[in-house]
């Protein structure tokens, strides 16, 4: 396949490529790294789109020291207890050789797939690994890295879709285990299967459905992890595409980054190299994504209580674990010999994910991006190679009936976003017959000319009543005002096919007023487009990331 969509795979399908900058809830430091990366190179590895750059990151990468054949093992048991698709296996295998390196990606665990941007970055990672094999002439790994060990339970349980009305729904997962544990610690209970019936009467019948929940129920079933059910859903999207997705809280591969747990035990540099760096940023004019306490370690300590922070103490260096105090030289020790123990915290993880694989490149959503800006002197410290950012590419998928509306009426998507009628009522206003507007516009130009010669003329006869006059005219503009929005409704109850044309676009683009990629979830996209979704975005997304694509499939 080739590394890159042709003509005739997009042909049709991206309906306008739109400027990131166009959206309220665009980044300034994502849009400088995108469009004007000099400004803020100062703080990451390399700019993606300078091919010296990514020459110089291989050969570090291919010459750092790790342990290939522990990770290849690792890895390769979990796609075996999954039934990952060949194509993943062989990919996995790739990994025992010295010489191969990895694009990463990662996300949580969310249920069935978790939100739409999941799916964009895998599917940017295989793009972006295909490219550089055949541009630098090395073999890629693309890598899904699912962050089993994040315990936020309240954002992965749930799943967010749209119904046959195109009405927003929830639905949660149940699962037994510590409410203070990882995610990866949790168990599916029998009440999946109904969550699975629900999800069947939830989502708009197509060709698809059946297939669609058949296959979910392969992995999300009674007994599976979450974690786990996760992971495979993502094997049966891409796997077949090469996408090698890896179940970060197995603990056999915990020995491989045990140094990195023990130098921040006996030393916690990452917070304090972090909270430098948000004050340069900041100095710089961007926001710091992270700000750690001054006690904070980058690391959590696992056991059956659940997930604990480590602090440090004030003064004696001790660490507080819980509700236990434990020494540094104990705690260092133990991550030593029991590193499955531990788990490192957003500063630390990127730094794990790097020592275990050969990663030249991170796909990264916006919040990861800034994440990153704070952590060159943390990948310093510890010996690590940094990544290279590469965005994740960024889309809305309409079908042909909301895009055509969006055409016909010349509408910019980010108009939809607004929850009132707002947008709608300018819409409508655009469509009053010709005659009619042409009326209001001379009846308002005919007010405004006449308050110049009122008030004057009443002024030179008592100077008085230029107050009752200014009130007077105010009147008359409020009343042909309340004449104008009269005609906009009649408007509105006329025309209510552009009204549930307007609707039915806004509840696909932004549901709930936020933007589809980050709300609807994958199961939902499955559903409409079949299980080939995944790969057919590869085919036909560009790899170009400075941009927003408003797709139809």
């Amino acid at each position: 396949m080739s590394s890159a969509p042709d003509a005739t795979s997009t042909a049709g399908v991206i309906r306008e490529a739109i400027d990131p900058r166009r959206f309220a809830w665009s980044r300034p430091l994502v849009q400088a790294y995108t469009h004007d990366f000099p400004s803020v190179a100062r703080w990451f590895a390399g700019n993606p789109q300078d091919p010296a750059a990514w020459n110089r990151v291989i050969r570090q990468v291919q010459q750092a020291r790790r342990d290939p054949a522990l990770t290849c093992r690792t890895i390769s048991r979990q796609l075996d207890r999954r039934g990952a698709p060949a194509p993943a296996r062989e990919a996995a295998a790739a990994l025992a050789h010295p010489a191969t390196v990895a694009i990463v990606t990662g996300q949580q665990a969310g249920a069935f797939g978790g939100p739409l941007y999941t799916l964009l970055k895998a599917v940017t990672t295989i793009q972006l690994a295909r490219r550089l094999s055949a541009d630098h002439h090395v073999t890629v790994v693309p890598i899904f890295w699912v962050d089993g060990e994040d315990h936020d339970w309240d954002e992965v349980c749930v799943a967010r879709l749209l119904d046959r009305d195109l009405s927003p729904v929830e639905l949660s997962l149940s699962a037994s285990g510590s409410p203070d544990g990882p995610v990866a610690g949790r168990v599916l209970d029998d009440g999946i299967a109904a969550t699975l019936e629900q999800l069947a009467a939830i989502l708009p019948p197509t060709e698809f459905t059946t297939e669609v929940i058949d296959r979910l129920r392969r992995h999300y079933r009674s007994g599976a992890g979450v974690a786990t059910a996760f992971a495979g859903w993502m094997d049966d999207l891409l796997g077949g595409a090469g996408l090698v997705v890896f179940e970060a809280a197995d603990a056999d591969a915990k020995p491989a980054v045990a140094p990195i747990f023990e130098q921040e035990l006996h030393a916690p540099s990452a917070s304090r190299l972090a909270r430098q760096a948000a004050d340069a940023l900041r100095q710089s004019g961007h926001a710091p994504q992270v700000e750690p306490a001054e006690d904070a370690v980058a690391l959590f300590y696992l056991d059956e209580r659940g997930r604990m922070p480590i602090r440090r103490q004030a003064g004696d260096g001790a660490y507080q674990v819980g509700d236990r105090t434990r020494s540094a030289a104990e705690l260092a020790a133990e991550a030593r010999s029991h590193p499955e123990r531990f788990s490192p915290n957003v500063l630390l993880r990127p730094l794990v994910q790097d020592r275990l694989f050969p990663t030249i490149g991170y796909v990264a959503g916006p919040a990861e991006l800034a994440y990153q800006a704070q952590l060159g002197a943390v990948y310093q410290a510890f010996g690590v190679d940094p990544p290279i950012l590469y965005p994740r590419v960024s889309a809305t998928l309409l079908d042909s009936a909301a895009a055509r509306f969006l055409e016909r009426y010349h509408l910019p998507i980010e108009e939809l976003q607004g929850q009132d009628d707002a947008a709608l009522n300018r819409l409508l206003e655009a469509q009053l017959p010709a005659p009619i507007e042409h009326a209001l516009a001379a009846a308002e130009a005919y007010l405004a000319g006449q308050a110049s010669e009122i008030k004057p003329a009443v002024a030179a006869i008592d100077p008085t009543l230029t107050g009752a006059v200014d009130t007077t005219i105010e009147r008359v503009r409020e009343t042909f005002a309340h004449l104008r929005n009269k005609v906009v409704q009649a408007s509105k109850r006329r025309d209510q096919t552009l009204r549930r044309q307007f609707e039915r676009t806004r509840a696909l683009a932004f549901p709930n007023g936020e933007p589809q990629e980050r709300v609807l979830n994958v199961a939902f996209f499955v559903n409409r487009y079949g299980p080939a979704l995944g790969e057919r975005l590869i085919d036909v997304l560009p790899l170009e990331t400075d941009k927003h694509y408003l797709l139809t499939l």
